[in-house]
């Protein structure tokens, strides 16, 4: 079953506080690291992973928790990094300075809801988004006006375009490119697929 985002975060939490302090969090200290106002919350996520496989917890106790092998797994396969050495100037030159840290991509690519396509065409050229280009999508059915979403537009036909909501439920596909108009149709005929979470692109 696939982990929500806010699962993957707990699980995540509790790993690396385990790795640091050499045992698992508490309840209390759960809520303090995920911004958690209520305990029944921490309460609520931790049973939906125990049903899901991956935490196991002694009865009462608040520090008993235990990260079952499936997510350790899962875990060392997403947590793929690279060095992050630095910021690079793409105007006015910086001063160099190096800088030790590590660029994970499991926020992207670390659960279920997430999927990638290949770009084919220029409709949304000038945000950056080109021909060849991949990008990954966070699968949901909600998007507010301005994101850039995947969007089956009358049952059949799919494209990545940014989203408004205008007057009398009509939806506005918006290309970024100029020299393309947007697609106007009414709201029951556009199911959203995703909404975009990043863009990758190869050069060699």
């Amino acid at each position: 079953m696939a982990l929500t985002k806010r699962q993957r975060q707990l699980l995540d939490l509790i790993a690396d506080f385990r790795d640091e302090q050499g045992y698992c969090p508490s309840y209390e200290e759960i809520a303090h690291g995920l911004q958690l106002a209520s305990l029944a919350t921490v309460h609520k996520h931790i049973t939906a992973l125990e049903h899901k496989g991956y935490l196991k917890r002694g009865f009462n106790q608040s520090r008993s928790l235990e990260l079952a092998p499936k997510f350790m797994q899962e875990r060392q396969r997403t947590r793929v990094g690279v060095p992050l050495l630095g910021r690079i100037a793409a105007g006015a030159p910086v001063e160099a300075m190096e800088q030790r840290e590590e660029l994970h991509f499991a926020d992207f690519a670390g659960n279920g809801n997430t999927y990638a396509l290949e770009v084919r065409g220029d409709s949304m050229i000038e945000d950056h988004i080109c021909d060849g280009d991949m990008i990954l999508i966070e699968r949901t059915q909600e998007a507010r006006d301005g994101d850039i979403v995947v969007a089956l537009v009358g049952g059949n036909e799919t494209t990545l375009k940014r989203f408004y909501r205008e007057p009398g439920g009509i939806i506005r596909l918006q290309p970024a490119n100029s020299t393309l108009k947007p697609i106007l149709v009414p709201a029951r005929d556009v199911q959203i697929q995703g909404r975009l979470l990043a863009v990758m692109r190869k050069y060699k």
